[in-house]
């Protein structure tokens, strides 16, 4: 492996009819999917993934699209961006439905809790994949999901992105079973705004829980206004919101999968 996944195993795995790598770090613990932006496996993806498996879990970091070495670079990929336009697996600007590459992406939690054991598997979904982890909730084997500032539907602000069947099977984990789903966005972030934040109140009641980060938490050095609260907007620094958005992440894994 490269040097900067040296401390990942590549698999390769099979479901749906989709064959796809997943990155794998870890070797003992619950399982925690941590499922990458637009630009793909970037060093920042990694970071948060070595977070994660460093508090005691096994991360599966599946590769959708872009190479699977960490090279992966946190800017516009113009090339990639018209790629997914046109793809058949994400839907970028339709509301009301599942993008289809969840279909792999909830056997993938299905492989790893099989693997791993325990009570079950947390999701970590982020900006294009955000409300994927929202999706994937229609899976029994995931118990603890955490939208990072899901950004589909990219055409309606106030979109969630997932079909009413997959979203009333939620509905009802949240009445049954007290599912709970997290959610994070920053204040001022043009792609994941507040309506979004506000439709899964209403949809997931009690059941969702958003955090609302201000924008001077953002890394200065990062996008304006801040938008990627795990990875590239992130200051890694002791004291810092975004660092301890983190370690909230963590400790609900903890909490729910423990």
């Amino acid at each position: 492996m490269p040097e900067a996944v040296a401390d990942f195993s590549r698999r390769v795995i099979e479901a749906e009819g989709k064959r796809r790598a997943v990155l794998v770090s870890g070797e003992t613990g619950p399982a925690v999917v941590v499922i990458h932006e637009i630009f793909g496996v970037t060093p920042e993806l990694l970071r948060f993934a070595r977070w994660v498996r460093d508090a005691g879990f096994r991360v599966y970091a599946p590769v959708l699209f872009g190479p699977d070495d960490g090279t992966a670079e946190s800017k516009p990929n113009l090339g990639r961006i018209l790629g997914l336009c046109v793809s058949r697996e994400f839907m970028l600007f339709a509301d009301g439905k599942t993008s289809p590459i969840v279909d792999w992406l909830r056997a993938v939690a299905r492989v790893a809790r099989q693997e791993c054991g325990g009570k079950g598997v947390g999701v970590i979904g982020m900006c294009l994949t955000g409300n994927f982890a929202l999706s994937m909730a229609v899976e029994p084997a995931v118990l603890a999901p955490v939208m990072a500032q899901p950004g589909l539907p990219a055409s309606k602000p106030g979109g969630m992105g997932i079909s009413p069947d997959d979203l009333a099977v939620v509905q009802a984990r949240v009445r049954t079973e007290g599912l709970e789903v997290r959610g994070y966005r920053f204040e001022g972030d043009d792609l994941c705004r507040a309506a979004r934040f506000a439709a899964y109140e209403r949809a997931l009641a009690p059941g969702f829980t958003g955090a609302v980060l201000p924008d001077s938490a953002g890394n200065p050095k990062g996008r304006t206004p801040p938008h990627s609260v795990f990875t590239h907007d992130l200051i890694d620094a002791a004291g810092e919101p975004t660092r301890r958005a983190v370690d909230e992440v963590i400790g609900f894994f903890r909490a729910k999968l423990g």
